[in-house]
């Protein structure tokens, strides 16, 4: 098994292995359909069983694993329907989000929605100045999308609810390596859908800049299904 961080800030052990073996499953380390086991999971992250546990029992509630045995689990691996029917939710709450935080979001928290998209920009300006295909390219790419990640964050607490916050949490179900992977492929492909994709995260936060809640819905909605559907078909290509 690859190595997982150690851990060792001050927050509950079991909480850290939870956002840890979280996020290398979202991120492809743990690999969908992977049988891991406790012991191997706690001595990668150099903890005892018991946090890693926890953990596990809090991961198969998010439904990303699925209990194998006593002390095993697979990382969940769905099927096409179920993935899209995961999306749907996604889009209809990624709306709602955007809603909240046209509606609710501070001044300061535009400003750090603005910032993001700012860094992004400059980052996005280097890649093309880079040549496409060239690793420079993809390492900016991955921190471009790093960028758009944390946006929707922002967008996702900006709305200032917490029910909708976990909700959003469980449905993400797609992984950071595997958008990079369709965003490099489809980079060469179609640079065009790319960059609309793109655009339209200014787009989402001139919408909540301005306040309007309904406009700000409808350009998350339009923009989260045109951001899942390619993820859909790369999956599922064969």
């Amino acid at each position: 098994m690859e190595q997982l961080p150690h851990l060792t800030s001050s927050a509950s052990l079991g909480d850290q292995a939870y956002q840890a073996i979280r996020e290398a499953i979202l991120a492809g380390v743990l690999e969908r359909g992977q049988k891991v086991t406790e012991r191997g999971l706690a001595d990668s992250l150099s903890i005892s069983p018991t946090p890693v546990r926890e953990a596990l029992r809090r991961l198969e509630q998010d439904r990303l694993v699925k209990r194998a045995g006593p002390r095993s689990v697979h990382i969940a691996k769905f099927e096409e329907e179920e993935l899209r029917e995961f999306t749907m939710i996604q889009d209809v709450l990624r709306a709602l989000a955007a809603r909240l935080a046209a509606e609710k979001s501070t001044a300061a928290q535009r400003r750090e929605m603005r910032d993001v998209l700012d860094t992004a920009d400059a980052l996005r300006g280097r890649a093309a100045a880079a040549g496409a295909g060239s690793e420079e390219e993809q390492d900016l790419v991955t921190e471009i999308l790093d960028c758009m990640r944390r946006f929707h964050a922002l967008v996702d607490r900006a709305g200032a609810n917490p029910t909708l916050m976990q909700m959003l949490h469980m449905v993400d179900a797609f992984g950071i390596d595997e958008r990079r992977s369709t965003v490099l492929s489809d980079l060469h492909a179609d640079r065009g859908a790319v960059d609309e994709r793109y655009r339209q995260h200014r787009s989402i936060y001139d919408a909540i800049a301005a306040g309007d809640g309904d406009l700000a819905a409808e350009r998350m909605a339009a923009h989260s299904r045109t951001a899942n559907s390619p993820l859909i078909a790369e999956r599922y290509a064969d």
